[in-house]
């Protein structure tokens, strides 16, 4: 029995075949169009995770902090309760806090979206720091 026509799926939570000519050769045209269509789903979700904002909170809702899907701090919202003149360290604390939530999110996010694609391209993704 020959390879002809032989499709093997990926492991990718997307499906996608690839096409294997006899002698076990991959269509190459394939692999190319597949690596071109995963680097722009890739982009796709970049700019998705760019225009995101994700928030964190701490203090039980004193501090808010906003950051984009790729981590950068937007907005940071104080309430007056959380502002004592002789306590600057516990608001300081709350804000570290607060933006750390929002990272933590904002990783989350991005794992999400970008998991998936990473995913489909093997251990091509290694030392890239790439989430999935």
């Amino acid at each position: 029995m020959g390879l002809a026509g032989l499709v093997l799926p990926t492991s990718t939570a997307q499906t996608r075949e690839i096409i294997v000519f006899s002698g076990g050769t991959p269509d190459m045209q394939q692999l190319l169009q597949q690596a071109q269509k995963m680097q722009q789903d890739l982009m796709s979700a970049q700019d998705e995770l760019a225009q995101a904002e994700v928030t964190g909170t701490s203090g039980g809702g004193l501090v808010t902090a906003t950051v984009n899907g790729i981590g950068e701090l937007l907005r940071l919202d104080i309430k007056a309760e959380a502002c004592d003149p002789s306590d600057t360290e516990t608001l300081a604390d709350l804000i570290v806090a607060a933006v750390r939530d929002a990272g933590t999110n904002a990783k989350t996010l991005a794992a999400q979206k970008l998991g998936p694609l990473a995913g489909g391209l093997g251990g091509l993704t290694g030392g890239l720091g790439l989430p999935g």
